[in-house]
């Protein structure tokens, strides 16, 4: 089998498989990015404040 081929059974077989793949309404992936930005602020809040906490505990106690 030639390189020309192999490259289209590739993309014949990427494309059947596509089909098969169940994609999110608009109203899910909406949901879902609204959950992935909100858990990102939520986690940034928490290590900033545990880092100005210790920047804090630092400052007061070893230098």
């Amino acid at each position: 089998m030639n390189i020309i081929k192999k490259i289209i059974t590739f993309l014949k077989d990427v494309r059947l498989e596509l089909k098969k793949v169940t994609w999110p309404t608009k109203q899910e992936a909406t949901k879902h990015t609204i959950t992935v930005i909100a858990v990102s602020i939520i986690a940034a809040a928490f290590l900033g404040g545990i880092d100005f906490l210790f920047n804090y505990l630092i400052d007061k106690f070893i230098i």
